[in-house]
């Protein structure tokens, strides 16, 4: 667990399921994620259950405030990062805060010599976010990903470790 001003980082529990599935099941959240939205808790569960089968170090973590799940962030099995925040939440630096919480973490626990992040273009608030925390572009490629027959591209950014 990690916590910031504002924040809880820690691992899933069970009893995040209809947080997380508020925010899975929000077009809005899922606009630019690379999976349609959950139209089910059941499909949010499969996800949840990934995450308890997590071990430690913990890399990846559910953003918490106010006793409530509102997010997810930090590094997936192949080096990439992530985050997902309800809308509710957006436009508050909460990604950022748990974003420069989680990074540092990365780096003390792992072995990787760099992170990435993939972002459909469209996206322009995660992309400025990431340039922000000091990631650069890297490439593009088209596309990259097909939900309901529409398909996106991909800008992938990289942060390398500090020397």
């Amino acid at each position: 667990m990690r916590t910031t001003k504002r924040l809880i980082l820690r691992g899933a529990r069970q009893d995040d399921l209809m947080d997380l599935f508020a925010i899975y099941s929000d077009p809005r959240a899922m606009q630019f994620w690379s999976t349609p939205p959950h139209d089910s808790p059941d499909i949010t569960q499969e996800k949840l259950d990934r995450m308890l089968a997590a071990v430690e170090p913990l890399v990846f973590f559910i953003i918490e405030t106010d006793g409530r799940a509102i997010g997810t962030a930090g590094m997936h099995r192949d080096n990439e990062v992530g985050f997902l925040l309800h809308p509710d939440y957006w436009r508050q630096g909460i990604v950022t805060e748990a974003m420069q919480a989680i990074i540092p973490h990365i780096w003390a626990v792992s072995d990787v010599a760099e992170v990435f992040a993939d972002v459909d273009p469209k996206h322009v608030a995660s992309i400025g976010l990431l340039k922000n925390l000091g990631f650069t572009i890297s490439h593009t490629a088209k596309n990259t990903f097909c939900i309901n027959g529409v398909w996106s591209d991909s800008v992938y950014l990289k942060l390398y470790r500090p020397s």
